[in-house]
């Protein structure tokens, strides 16, 4: 098994619900182990009349116990805790390492730039053509199945651009860019907000997310031109 097979791939969505599955499995799994391990304690060593009549030497109080192996169980739990808990650590590591080099693996992605502005977001396509959420049927739109490069920056005050429903979030910083990514697999529409404070207006920065069937798309696309004068 390569170490790729490892790694969950897809869009973020399936990424971040395989991490989410694996830390509450492993969590449960852990808890159930835990649990049961002090119940039988419990159980075992319960006070009770008759005390030691069932061969079972218990310590008095403030008597360190005996007869634990010389604390060879204590250091087998802490190996096998070490080496889940690393393992886990470095699962994650390589899996949130692609969600961030993904883009670099295709080619036939769309690239648009997002800028937030109090408070709205405009959105540039390659075109040269801007949707902007502060117009009536401004939105971001977007094929469904195609990857989506997004490259996000702020025009004023600090912004945070994300869709919940397709796992993407990235800051607006003024006068820096930074990068995204996601594919939305399904056709609908979705909601971007903003997740930084931003003033008074912060909860009403919201724009419409449109995901189309590639056709619509690129009939959508077709007739579409830059801004006048741009």
């Amino acid at each position: 098994m390569q170490l790729g097979d490892l790694i969950p791939r897809g869009s973020r969505v399936i990424v971040f619900e395989r991490i989410y599955w694996v830390f509450l499995l492993l969590g449960t799994l852990v808890g159930i182990v835990v649990i049961s391990y002090t119940l039988w304690k419990a159980y075992k060593y319960r006070d009770r009349d008759g005390r030691g009549e069932d061969g079972v030497e218990r310590p008095e109080l403030g008597e360190i116990p005996q007869g634990s192996g010389g604390g060879r169980k204590l250091a087998l739990s802490f190996s096998l805790s070490a080496i889940i808990v690393i393992s886990l650590v470095l699962w994650t590591y390589g899996t949130l390492l692609y969600v961030e080099t993904a883009p670099a693996e295709t080619t036939d992605s769309i690239e648009i730039e997002v800028t937030g502005f109090q408070f709205f977001w405009e959105f540039e396509y390659p075109n040269g053509h801007v949707e902007s959420s502060s117009s009536p049927d401004g939105a971001l739109r977007v094929p469904a199945d195609r990857m989506i490069e997004l490259s996000v920056t702020s025009a004023d005050v600090f912004h945070n651009f994300g869709v919940a429903e397709l796992r993407v979030k990235s800051d607006a910083i003024p006068h820096q860019t930074t990068e995204t990514w996601f594919v939305a697999e399904e056709t609908g529409e979705y909601t971007a907000r903003c997740y930084e404070l931003c003033g008074a207006g912060h909860s009403f920065m919201t724009a419409d997310v449109v995901v189309m069937e590639p056709d619509a798309y690129e009939e959508w696309y077709a007739n579409t031109s830059a801004p006048e004068g741009s």
